[in-house]
């Protein structure tokens, strides 16, 4: 009797059994199918993303052959901008002073720049390339202030040396940008072990970095990652020509009867160094050290102005790549007064200097004492740490091809039509 009633209880609970089987086989199946799709687009994004990456590689490696042998031919030189606001003080503005000055420069007439006093743009000339900067929202020399925007030394925005270039290569687009080292200050200074002028080297950094708003503590962290720098390598900032002995091998006469094997012989000789590579090898090696985790360059390159046109922070003021002098016609104001540390009178020669130079550019360091007469005992201090023309650059490429993207850095020094590669990273 119990059994038929069990038995006639299942029979009742077959169609439930049965649909609760189906929902979780539906549910499995369902999870299945989902995990194998979500795979599979997964790989699928991988692999474009692959093809997308060796696009951009391709087209940024093109782009860096194309402007290293652009710069070869390049000599870049400083725009007249005697009505014009100067570059020097932006680092300092925040936005309300910084649209307060484009205000007072166009209520007046600015004289919009002449043919000759263009920027070379055949640095980067390339058919139908956009040029970006500055005249991509309006020029300086137009009396409007929402069109306004302050040209640097060459025309285009501080530090670049032309308007940077966007085109394309195949699917991906390409901007090139060129910028003057030489405007810079060079870290490198701030490892200058030398006690005769060990209260300027400070000073000069210090003032840097204030100048730049860092503070005490970002100061401090800075000055402590340099000395860690400076117990492996010292930096020097002149060289003189050396001989070192080194170790050559000896080329010996073999016979066939020999049959037992010698120790290759050598032999000791002197050999000269000139002072030019041994600039060369001290710019190569900071250039990498500069870029390791010794030195924390996010910090750095942490903001500490930010609007919707303007984006400012220390980095971009610093020179990364062991660069020793700083070009007088493009350094601002900041990088100016570190310099001048070095003889003293500061304050008055980066003041006068930036008055001077909006007229004509400062040929030589001769010139600029022949100008500023009464500071030229100051000035013959710091012949060793200025110049009047740049030829450290770097230049930045970057290519985006769908959703990757690839850039480089390389670092260039440029004597005449030679240009030398220093050091490069990639991304």
């Amino acid at each position: 009797m119990n059994n038929n009633h069990n038995n006639r209880r299942i029979t009742r609970n077959r169609p439930g059994i049965v649909l609760l089987v189906t929902v979780v086989l539906l549910v499995v199946l369902a999870t299945l199918g989902y995990t194998f799709s979500s795979r599979v687009a997964a790989q699928r994004h991988r692999n474009q993303y692959i093809i997308d990456y060796s696009k951009a590689r391709y087209a940024c490696d093109s782009a860096v052959k194309y402007a290293l042998a652009t710069l070869e031919d390049i000599d870049p030189q400083p725009v007249s901008r005697p009505n014009e606001p100067d570059f020097s003080d932006l680092f300092a503005l925040d936005d309300i002073e910084y649209h307060e000055l484009l205000a007072e420069w166009s209520i007046g007439p600015v004289a919009s720049p002449s043919s000759e006093d263009k920027a070379p743009s055949d640095m980067v000339d390339l058919d139908g390339v956009d040029k970006l900067g500055p005249g991509a929202s309006g020029t300086t020399g137009v009396n409007s202030f929402d069109s306004m925007s302050i040209r640097g030394p060459y025309g285009a925005l501080w530090p670049f040396v032309t308007e940077p270039a966007e085109f394309e290569i195949g699917s991906a687009t390409v901007r090139i940008e060129i910028e003057d080292e030489n405007a810079k200050y060079p870290l490198g200074w701030a490892l200058l072990d030398d006690a005769k002028i060990k209260r300027e080297v400070d000073a000069g950094f210090v003032t840097f970095c204030e100048m730049a708003r860092l503070d005490s503590g970002q100061i401090d962290a800075v000055v402590e990652q340099l000395a860690q720098v400076g117990e492996i390598r010292p930096f020097k900032q002149q060289f003189k020509a050396i001989t070192k002995m080194v170790t050559v091998p000896v080329k010996t006469t073999s016979t066939s009867r020999s049959r037992t094997t010698r120790t290759p012989r050598t032999k000791s000789q002197r050999k000269a160094i000139s002072a030019s590579q041994q600039a060369s090898e001290q710019t190569e090696h900071f250039a990498k050290i500069f870029h390791s985790s010794l030195i924390d360059a996010e910090a750095l390159a942490k903001p500490t102005i930010v609007t919707e046109d303007r984006k400012e922070s220390p980095l971009k003021y610093i020179g990364m790549w062991g660069s020793r002098t700083v070009n007088i016609n493009t350094a601002p104001r900041h990088v100016l007064e570190a310099a001048f540390v070095f003889g003293g009178n500061q304050v008055e020669i980066a003041e006068a200097i930036i008055q001077l130079r909006k007229e004509n550019v400062l040929a030589t360091i001769e010139e600029l004492k022949d100008k500023l007469f009464r500071f030229s005992d100051s000035i013959d201090k710091c012949a060793p740490y200025i110049t009047t023309t740049s030829r450290f650059f770097t230049i930045k490429i970057t290519a985006v091809s769908g959703a990757a993207k690839a850039s480089s850095i390389i670092a260039v020094t440029k004597d005449g039509d030679t240009v030398k590669q220093i050091a490069s990273m990639n991304g």
